[in-house]
């Protein structure tokens, strides 16, 4: 698997950075959020709790896919801006209690 940043953005209001990326995995499947963004960890630096993935898409016939992530400051700003069902996604959140219905 191997990653090329295609476009990186810094989004000083969000307090992160907005990247999109190509990934070509030849011979295999598309590649796993938790594959991913250890990979982008070490190509970008950061620690694995600031990534969030926000989505991987597979390109069809190709052995790439294209995806979209954001690098946040710190794990509180992603906790804070992110949605949770991307939260969850990303395993940077736990599933809440549902309420019961009376």
């Amino acid at each position: 698997m191997e990653i090329e940043v295609l476009e990186e953005k810094e989004n000083r209001l969000l307090k992160r950075r907005e990247i999109r990326f190509k990934i070509t995995h030849e011979n295999e499947a598309t590649p796993k959020r938790s594959d991913v963004i250890s990979q982008l960890v070490t190509d970008i630096g950061t620690s694995k709790d600031k990534i969030v993935i926000d989505s991987i898409k597979a390109e069809f016939g190709l052995p790439q896919s294209k995806g979209y992530a954001k690098v946040y400051v710190s794990k509180e700003d992603a906790l804070y801006f992110e949605k949770k069902h991307i939260l969850k996604r990303n395993k940077l959140a736990t599933g809440g209690s549902k309420k019961k219905k009376k």
